[in-house]
């Protein structure tokens, strides 16, 4: 069975919607898109490469993959560490209630059973790593259907937005798996794995 990875940007209070562009997620009138552009430096690209080393599959909600499959076949291969060769040549599987035209090179719609599906795609490879997507994580995270978390934490609130963890979301222990890494700008990157049970209750007053 293989890993499947969850990479997100937000804020301080978890918002992740939009971070790269006004057009990117407008829904519910959302007034902050590409909220992270500001903020992006030469730390944050570096790491983002690196934690796309060893990935074979990318798991992708309806409207990431349009503006992904708009934009990555159309960029040069080798200007921007590997990234964008890495992500047209490996398979693509896309969640969506409706029947999009899949125009990326090895692009697969995935079945209405969506946990069913996203188990087999687990089986099948060894790092799927899903990128954005907040409506498709929200319900990985409530189907405990991922094993890392992966966040780029930035310095700013915003109030309003579509949050990584909604209100079907389901008590679970994560457990730090390295040292967190912090850019020039003030982002700290943050890589959690998902542990076994829920998390533990105590009385620190009887101390």
């Amino acid at each position: 069975m293989g890993t499947v990875h969850i990479d997100l940007f937000t804020t301080l209070d978890l918002v992740a919607q939009a971070p790269g562009a006004p057009q990117e997620d407008p829904e519910g009138g959302f007034p902050y898109g590409g909220w992270q552009a500001p903020l992006i430096d030469e730390t944050v690209g570096s790491q983002v490469a690196q934690g796309m080393e060893g990935m074979d599959a990318l798991l992708l909600g309806r409207r990431t993959y349009d503006i992904f499959a708009g934009y990555w076949p159309h960029q040069k291969q080798d200007g921007d560490g590997g990234i964008a060769q890495r992500l047209n040549s490996i398979p693509k599987y896309v969640a969506s209630r409706g029947t999009p035209h899949l125009s990326w090179a090895d692009s697969t719609l995935l079945g209405p059973d969506l946990a069913d599906a996203v188990r087999q795609v687990r089986d099948k490879h060894e790092n799927v790593h899903v990128i954005g997507s907040v409506n498709l994580v929200q319900t990985l995270l409530r189907e405990r259907l991922f094993d890392r978390l992966n966040l780029w934490v930035y310095p700013i609130v915003l109030g309003t937005g579509k949050k990584i963890f909604n209100e079907g979301a389901v008590p679970s222990s994560l457990t730090l798996t390295e040292p967190p890494i912090a850019s020039p700008n003030g982002a700290v990157m943050l890589r959690y794995a998902l542990a076994p049970g829920t998390p533990a209750t105590g009385d620190m007053t009887a101390h």
